[in-house]
C-alpha cells in the first residue's frame, strides 16, 4: 500500500472515505470535495449507495496529482477492510491534531 499523503488542497484529484449513517464508508474520487460531499448529501448526483445513507461526513481524504493515480488509490482503499479503514481514518485524524 502507498504510503499516505497529506491532504493537498491544490492537488487537481482526491481520493475520499465518507462515513454514512449507521457507520458504513464509502470511496470515491473527485476534483472538488466541497462540492461532492454536498452532493452526496443534497443531490440526485449521490452516489447510488449513499442516497439511502446520508447524510455523509468526510473522514478522510487525501490529493494526488493525477486521475490515474487517485483511481489506483481509491482501488486500494475500496479493497480494505472497515476495520483497516477505521485504523486509517484515526491515523490521519492522530497527524491532524496540533
Amino acid at each position: 500500500m502507498n504510503a499516505q499523503k497529506p491532504l493537498d488542497n491544490n492537488a487537481p484529484w482526491f481520493v475520499y472515505i465518507v462515513q454514512c449513517r449507521g457507520g458504513t464508508y464509502y470511496t470515491g474520487i473527485t476534483t472538488d470535495l466541497e462540492r461532492r460531499i454536498q452532493e452526496h448529501n443534497d443531490t440526485r448526483k449521490a452516489a447510488r449507495y449513499t442516497r439511502s445513507r446520508r447524510p455523509v461526513n468526510l473522514a478522510y481524504a487525501e490529493g494526488h496529482d493525477s486521475r490515474s493515480e487517485a483511481s489506483k488509490r481509491e482501488h486500494q482503499l475500496k479493497q480494505l477492510t472497515v476495520a483497516q479503514k477505521r485504523s486509517l481514518i484515526q491515523s490521519h485524524q492522530n497527524h491532524q491534531q496540533p
